[in-house]
């Protein structure tokens, strides 16, 4: 088992030959998959499907993005329960932020520590983009979540809100301070477990968003907390800028490549260039000129994905029009069109020819 495990978790940074790979580290997707296993999720299949020991990997490893996406999509799929992702999202402890931890321990109330949080949000464990909304009574800790195919984005962005939220109640066991949240939306129409969301995080929840946010009180975040300790805080706000520059050289990797490897998550139907530059944290226009300084286009890409999907697609016996639909075609005749560009010939040829 222990042989594709170990090309998947990644002790260094660099991949193969040398190329710089975007990496995360692998304890959030740890503690998420075992979060299912104690939850009664049989995610065996899962775990053989990729080699995976929870019980073997190093916690110090770092784990491709993109890998992780993946089986955070597979995951998705293979649970019963509709709200485990809201469950297992608790089991990121609030010592496993590391150096973050203690940047959050050391500050001078929960305003700064979150905007400690915003700053250093990418060595946490999130995928959505936080931010902060100031208001006259009530402040939002708003989070935009990334696109991601069927099950997998509610599943994802509830992990997601309930380990932020977690965060922030384990701020409030460890400093003795008031910090819960007045509501919490979340970017999805609400579900029949709606009642169940409220109960279990413990305040009203409204659905239908389009990002997800959590409502505090101005008050609550102005509470001096007695671990507060400027120098101790400079320290640990070093070792935040040390790991961000560290990040930094390890995410040299071409946006071209990262685009393909996004767009290849989806199954049905794909994310145009702006909720994709969106997915990534920039401007549509950057990253239409990001690809172009490539020398690729958006448009290339996609179709480029499209054209590996569709190759797999004929060599199963779906017919072409639920190919067609797949690929995110209103009609056959476009993706039967479009084949015979990329290929020379058309998919019932290539069939026929065998794929």
């Amino acid at each position: 088992m222990l042989g594709l495990q170990q090309k998947l978790i990644i002790p260094a940074k660099t991949g193969k030959r040398g190329t710089i790979m975007a990496t995360r580290s692998v304890l959030g997707l740890v503690c998420i998959l075992k979060g299912l296993r104690d939850l009664g999720e049989d995610i065996s299949p899962l775990l053989e499907r990729y080699s995976l020991d929870l019980d073997t990997l190093d916690p110090y490893s770092r784990i491709d993005r993109a890998m992780e996406l993946q089986i955070y999509v597979d995951a998705a799929n293979c649970v019963r329960d509709p709200m485990a992702g809201l469950k297992a999202g608790t089991y990121i402890g609030f010592a496993g932020y590391g150096p973050l931890t203690m940047l959050f321990m050391t500050a001078s109330n929960a305003y700064a520590a979150i905007q400690s949080g915003i700053r250093y949000q990418q060595l946490t464990y999130l995928y959505g983009a936080l931010r902060f909304e100031p208001g006259p009574e009530l402040s939002a800790l708003a989070l935009t979540p990334l696109q991601l195919p069927g099950k997998a984005f509610r599943f994802r962005i509830d992990g997601e809100v309930s380990g932020t939220y977690k965060l922030l109640r384990d701020m409030q066991g460890a400093l003795g301070v008031n910090i819960h949240a007045e509501r919490i939306d979340m970017p999805y129409p609400r579900p029949a477990e709606a009642a169940a969301y409220e109960s279990y995080l413990n305040c009203p929840v409204s659905f239908g968003g389009s990002e997800a946010r959590f409502w505090l009180r101005n008050e609550h975040l102005q509470f001096r907390f007695p671990t507060a300790d400027p120098v101790a805080h400079q320290f640990y706000h070093s070792q935040c800028e040390q790991q961000l520059l560290a990040l930094a050289a390890e995410a040299q990797e071409r946006l071209a490549d990262r685009v393909s490897t996004h767009l290849s998550l989806f199954t049905e139907g794909y994310p145009d260039a702006a909720a994709v530059a969106k997915a990534f944290g920039m401007a549509e226009r950057s990253l239409r000129r990001q690809l172009s300084l490539e020398q690729v286009s958006f448009r290339g890409l996609l179709e480029g994905v499209r054209f590996r999907r569709a190759r797999e697609l004929l060599g199963t016996r779906l017919p072409v029009d639920e190919i067609a639909r797949q690929l995110g075609y209103a009609e056959s005749s476009s993706f039967i069109h479009a084949f015979q560009r990329w290929a020379g010939r058309s998919p019932a040829a290539y069939r026929r020819g065998g794929a």
